[in-house]
C-alpha cells in the first residue's frame, strides 16, 4: 500500500468534508438571518438555534482546513527500525483473536478508512490513544490500550 497515495486520499476526503461543512454553515446562516425567523417572543428560538448551528459548522470547517494544511505539509518517511514507529508509518497489527488491521498514522483529522480494493487502512491521528501507544514500537512488539473497561492487546506484525 502506497503511503503517498493514502495521503492524497486523505486530502481528497478532507476536501469533500470541507465542502459539506461550508454548505451546511451557509444553509444554517441563511436560516438564522432569514426574515421569517425573526423572533416574535422569547420562546421563538429557531433563528438563535440556527445561528448556533452556523457557528458550529464554521468551526468545523476551520478544523478541516487546519487538518488539510497539516496533511498537505506532511511527508511520510520510510520506516527506520532504529527510531521505531513514527508518524507516517503504515502499521499492520494483529489482536488476540488473530484479526489483522492496517493503520496509517497521520498528523491530524484521522478516523477514516482508505485504500484500494480489499486493502484498506484505518487513518488515525497522532492524538489517538492507539497512535500514542504505537510511537517508538518496532515489529514484534506488543501494545495494549485501555478502552473503557476493556484492555485491548495487539502485536505489531509489519511496519512500512
Amino acid at each position: 500500500m502506497d503511503k503517498f497515495l493514502l495521503q492524497q486520499q486523505v486530502l481528497e476526503r478532507l476536501a469533500e468534508d470541507l465542502l459539506q461543512a461550508e454548505q451546511a454553515a451557509r444553509a444554517a446562516h441563511e436560516t438564522a438571518t432569514h426574515e421569517e425567523n425573526i423572533a416574535e417572543n422569547k420562546y421563538d428560538t429557531l433563528g438563535l438555534e440556527a445561528a448556533y448551528l452556523a457557528t458550529g459548522q464554521a468551526r468545523r470547517a476551520d478544523a478541516i482546513r487546519q487538518a488539510m494544511a497539516h496533511w498537505g505539509q506532511f511527508r511520510p518517511r520510510p520506516y527506520d527500525a532504529s527510531k521505531g514507529i513514527q508518524l507516517g508509518a503504515l502499521v499492520c497489527l494483529v489482536d488476540s483473536d488473530d484479526k489483522q488491521q492496517q493503520l496509517f498514522l497521520g498528523p491530524d483529522g484521522g478516523s477514516m478508512k482508505l485504500g484500494s480494493g480489499v486493502e484498506l487502512a484505518q487513518v488515525i491521528s497522532s492524538e489517538a490513544p492507539l497512535s500514542r501507544a504505537l510511537l517508538g514500537k518496532c515489529e514484534g512488539d506488543e501494545v495494549s490500550i485501555q478502552v473503557g473497561p476493556i484492555q485491548q492487546q495487539f502485536e505489531v506484525l509489519r511496519v512500512h
